[in-house]
């Protein structure tokens, strides 16, 4: 363990970096992840940090639990560490670790195509749904929120380090699917609850998820090859992205 008290200190000015600006971790090649649950979720899933980062009062609460967590460990004055965070309330502590590298796309996995998803809150949510409901590949078109980003992260609860990530795909990389394409439309198709009483809804497939305001691409629509309609009792118009996500991720992965 070593006590670091310089804020000045340069591993420190890019993990606040990492924090603050969510393309950072593009342009570095290094992930930060905060928070207890978060961390705990990686080490789960086999990932062994580069770098843990822990606040003075957590550290001495903790110290035999978390002491063999990374490669290296530090420690720093609780108001260090809050000068790292980008939340109100941070979490004092904090994983440190390289950027996984970009997964082969899998034709046959069960997978979730984001067609530039702004808010990472959403992108977040679906990544968490996706990992609950068996589907291992998530491919972010090109203009979608980094799947790496802090908030992203926050949003997913671990998601992240059970599935493989493809980021910045074109719809091109899409052809290589052998899975069909589904996607939700307003207006066209059958609906989602039918399909899965007539037996009809494929178990294993590519959901299309499409921007929060201007929905699906049509070149990408028109490569989907069954639109799916949502139903909605209750005459909204529509529904959150990471809603419809969730409702058509389990319909699948329940189907028979």
């Amino acid at each position: 363990m070593k006590l670091i008290t310089s804020r000045d200190n340069p591993r420190l000015k890019t993990i606040r970096r990492l924090a603050q600006d969510s393309q950072a971790y593009r342009k570095l090649g290094l992930v930060w992840m905060e928070g207890d649950h978060l961390c705990r979720a990686a080490l789960s899933r086999g990932v062994k940090p580069e770098l843990a980062v822990f606040s003075e009062a957590i550290w001495q609460a903790s110290e035999f639990e978390w002491a063999q967590c990374a490669e290296e460990v530090w420690v720093v004055p609780d108001d260090l560490f809050s000068g790292l965070s980008a939340l109100e309330s941070p979490s004092k502590m904090g994983f440190l670790m390289t950027l996984p590298s970009t997964p082969d796309l899998d034709p046959q996995a069960a997978t979730v195509v984001l067609d530039r998803l702004q808010d990472a809150g959403n992108v977040g949510a679906i990544l968490r749904s996706a990992s609950a409901f068996g589907f291992k590949q998530v491919v972010a078109i090109k203009g979608t929120a980094g799947l790496w980003s802090p908030k992203v992260l926050r949003a997913g609860m671990g998601a992240h380090f059970g599935m493989g990530l493809i980021e910045s795909a074109s719809l091109d990389d899409l052809q290589g699917l052998q899975v069909p394409l589904l996607g939700t439309d307003v207006h066209e198709g059958p609906f989602l609850h039918e399909l899965i009483q007539q037996g009809k809804l494929p178990r294993r497939c590519a959901w299309v998820m499409g921007h929060e305001g201007q929905g699906v691409s049509p070149e990408l629509m028109a490569l989907v090859a069954l639109k799916v309609r949502i139903a909605q009792p209750g005459g909204e118009e529509s529904l959150n992205v990471a809603t419809a996500a969730a409702i058509c991720l389990h319909a699948s992965a329940t189907s028979n």
